[in-house]
């Protein structure tokens, strides 16, 4: 059986602790080695923070225990109360997005791989609206089913990543059902990224959000997550240290996009946005793959 698959089964028997702990332990092992995800963590946080030497190692150290912690709770989510889960995520700046699915029953929202996407998930699903997402296909394919099994189970409805027909069905769910339409869109993994301004430098990102909501004409909101310290009353209700931030960035319109070039001006508006909050919070984005740099 694949080892991570195991400790994903693993984990719903062992006390919260021990998995905590465990995951620590390995991600920490392999910060020391320099592992490939650890190498790959400090080559994109070089990027965006400009930081080389102790400095650099410092902050992928805070990288991988945040990576660490998202999948520590991701393990433990199926065991989460709705208020453990409400205990632990703080909105900023929800007023628009409350506004706009209030008036327009829909929305596209494009995440970066940053704090733990999937507890933010539950928690709109409770206090925002129905959320639907799209993930990846892992290998093997018992993986993939785990995690849509544990998404599912809070709550979400999620769709694999099949090529053009998860579009499709994207616009058909965006038209009809409505709701948290939310893409992880800050890696482009389905070939055809656009180019733009990442934190500073050329890269190619996911042209998902932004062809949905130009598709759909569906108002586009970019979301960071990150974690931040609990203390006092809501420590105790979270049952953690850690609590996690789902910050909004402003509302961008289809109908504001210049009609030649739809797609590309929404994605330089989330992206934008994205870049400019992950140099505020590098230490939260989980990026441990090749990400599209072009330059």
């Amino acid at each position: 059986m694949n080892g991570f698959l195991f400790a994903f089964r693993a984990s719903r028997y062992l006390p919260v602790s021990v998995t905590r702990g465990a995951l620590w332990a390995g991600t920490m092992a392999q910060w020391v080695r320099r592992a490939k995800p650890a190498r790959r963590l400090e080559e994109n946080l070089h990027r965006v923070t400009g930081l080389e030497g102790r400095d650099l190692r410092r902050l992928s150290r805070a990288g991988m225990a945040s990576a660490a912690r998202y999948y520590a709770e991701a393990f433990e989510l199926p065991r989460m109360t709705a208020d453990v889960i409400d205990a632990r995520v703080r909105m900023e700046n929800e007023a628009e997005i409350r506004e706009i699915i209030r008036e327009h029953g829909r929305v596209v929202i494009a995440l970066s791989h940053s704090g733990n996407w999937d507890l933010v998930g539950a928690f709109a699903c409770r206090n925002l609206g129905p959320v639907v997402s799209v993930a990846e296909v892992l290998k093997p394919r018992e993986v993939f089913e785990e995690f849509v099994a544990l998404r599912e189970g809070v709550g979400m409805r999620i769709l694999g990543l099949e090529g053009g027909s998860t579009f499709r069905e994207l616009i058909r769910i965006a038209r009809g059902d409505g709701g948290l339409i939310c893409l992880l869109a800050d890696r482009d993994l389905t070939g055809s990224g656009i180019e733009v301004d990442f934190a500073g430098h050329r890269a190619k990102v996911a042209p998902g959000p932004a062809a949905l909501a130009a598709a759909t004409d569906t108002m586009l909101v970019p979301v960071m997550v990150r974690y931040e310290r609990l203390r006092g009353k809501r420590r105790r209700a979270a049952r953690s240290r850690w609590g996690t931030v789902l910050t909004f960035g402003a509302a961008v319109s289809p109908a504001d996009a210049p009609g030649d070039d739809r797609v590309g001006h929404l994605t330089r508006a989330w992206v934008g946005f994205m870049g400019d909050a992950i140099r505020r919070h590098p230490q939260d984005w989980h990026m441990l793959q090749r990400f599209g740099w072009t330059e």
